[in-house]
């Protein structure tokens, strides 16, 4: 079972930036998909970003366009999600997933890290 572990979580003020990183402890298929969920207290699990490891395609959620960037560097094993223009509403538990397309559904993710915690203070 490949194991996800994200880093580059923190506490920022409203405004700022931050970039998230995923790294695989194995080379995975490269027609992959990587994806970026969040979960903040009390709320579902949502979609924030995915790429193909091939890098060809990403897609995001209408709430985050123009603001995160997902990027993949295939040999590194590392997905990177930066996140700029950070609001308080971003704060959540911030996930990276592992699987064969990029859906939004998180259902559809074969492997997934422990969270990785980002905080937007006022």
């Amino acid at each position: 079972q490949v194991r996800l572990v994200e880093s580059g979580g923190g506490m920022v003020q409203a405004g700022g930036s931050l970039r998230l990183s995923c790294v695989t402890s194995e080379r995975t298929f490269s027609g992959y998909a990587m994806a970026w969920f969040r979960q903040a207290p009390g709320k579902e699990r949502e979609f924030v970003a995915a790429i193909r490891w091939s890098g060809i395609s990403a897609y995001y959620a209408d709430f985050v366009k123009g603001r995160f960037v997902i990027s993949g560097d295939y040999a590194k094993n590392t997905v990177y999600l930066q996140m700029a223009s950070l609001k308080p509403e971003d704060t959540a538990v911030y996930y990276c997933a592992l699987g064969g397309g990029t859906s939004d559904r998180a259902w559809e993710y074969d492997a997934w890290g422990q969270g990785t915690q980002v905080t937007v203070s006022t």
